[in-house]
This record gives C-alpha cells, structure tokens and sequence, in this order.
C-alpha cells in the first residue's frame, strides 16, 4: 500500500498532500476532546504496535505493495481523531526510517491510511454497532468488519490518486483489479486481527476502548 517516490506525480500528491495536513490538522483539534490521561497512553501503544504490523508487507502489482493498516483497530480503540495521528506518525517514521513509502508521497499515504482507512473504518464500525446487540462480542465484531472493509477502501483511494496522476502506464482498470483484489484478501487478515485484540483490550481494560464507551451499560444506585 506503501506507495513510493515518483509513482505520482508531483502536482497530485501536492494536492493529497495539502488535503492530508488539512486533516491531521482537524484530527489535532479533536483528538483534544478524545483523549485523556487514560486514553493517551493507549494511543501510543495503539501506533506502535500498528508500526509492527505494518512491516509486514505483501507484494501487489504495478510496484506497489499491500499490508494490513490498523486503521479501523486504532479508531476503535481510541477513536478516529487520535487514530488519524497515529497512523500519521507510524507512517512518517516509517518514510523516514525505513524509507517504507516515498518522502514525496507521505501526504498521499496519509490519505489513504491515514484518513480514508480510519474514517470508514469507523463508519463501518458505528454502522454495525447499531444494528447488533449492545455488549462485548458486538463491539468485536463490529471492530472486525470496519477492519475488512477499510483495507479495500484505502486501496481504492490510492486507484483514484493512480488515475489522476500516475507516472507509469499500467492501465487503471489492472490496478483497481489487482489492488482491491489483493487487499480484500488482506482484508480477511486484518478483520481477524482487529477483532482479536479489540477482544482481548475488551476483556483486561474495557474502560479504554473509545468504541465501547457510549455502548456500555451505566450503573444506577437505587436506594432501599
């Protein structure tokens, strides 16, 4: 998914990378509101350990290459403002460390990843929720499938980013085939894990998943 230097051309990937800032910028603002001194250090955790998962890469056609994201998982576990952050700075310590995705296209991979992933993971997520029973196994599940679905949609992004400024000559119809093809394969992957360990967080610190916060039962003490 990673997609490398000079694969766009610089005019496009200044245009998503303009509309990358605008949104990290706004997710600044509203990560405020979301985290606390609770929620924080889960955050941190959350990138890193989608830092680990995203090493490890599949390889797609047209020189691109596919992983699993964490989008949705870390817009569940600590919702969508602070997701949008920490896939931005996965994704930045990765361009510059490991040169995993071009300096030029950071702002195009924070598009995709970093925005497209987490938000319609999240959409996906709070969509499902609403429509299964309000307790734990829901959530998990819910969690999977914004995984399932999120992976596809980040690699539709890039087709579209391909189709308005591609530098190579692979016909976008390939591309769009062998990148939603393949992610939604990895797309499975990433569901199993996303429900996994929303499950496991569930279990030891229920308290801190964002995506069960307003879904818990409250507590009422009622006198004699």
């Amino acid at each position: 998914m990673h997609i490398p230097d000079g694969f766009i051309d610089i005019q496009t990937s200044a245009v998503f990378g303009g509309l990358a800032a605008a949104g990290v910028a706004i997710a600044l603002k509203g990560a405020r509101n979301q985290l606390d001194e609770k929620s924080a250090p889960l955050a941190g955790l959350t990138a890193v350990f989608i830092f680990a998962v995203q090493m490890l890469n599949f390889p797609v056609a047209a020189g691109t290459s596919g992983h699993l994201l964490g989008g949705a998982l870390a817009a569940v576990l600590v919702g969508p403002w602070a997701a949008t952050l920490a896939l931005t700075v996965v994704l930045l310590m990765q361009g510059f460390l490991f040169a995993d995705g071009g300096l030029t296209a950071i702002g195009l991979n924070v598009f995709n990843m970093g925005i497209i992933g987490v938000w319609v993971g999240y959409t996906v997520f709070l969509l499902i929720r609403k429509v299964l029973p309000k307790n734990k196994s829901s959530i998990s599940i819910a969690a999977a499938i914004a995984g399932a679905m999120s992976v596809p949609a980040a690699a539709i992004g890039f087709t579209v980013q391909y189709a308005l400024g591609a530098t190579a000559t692979f016909p976008v119809s390939t591309v769009l085939s062998a990148m939603v093809g393949t992610h939604v394969l990895i797309g499975i992957g990433e569901a199993i894990i996303t429900g996994l360990t929303v499950s496991a967080v569930l279990a030891s610190r229920s308290d801190l998943v964002f995506g069960w916060k307003n879904v818990a039962p409250k507590l009422e003490i009622r006198n004699g």
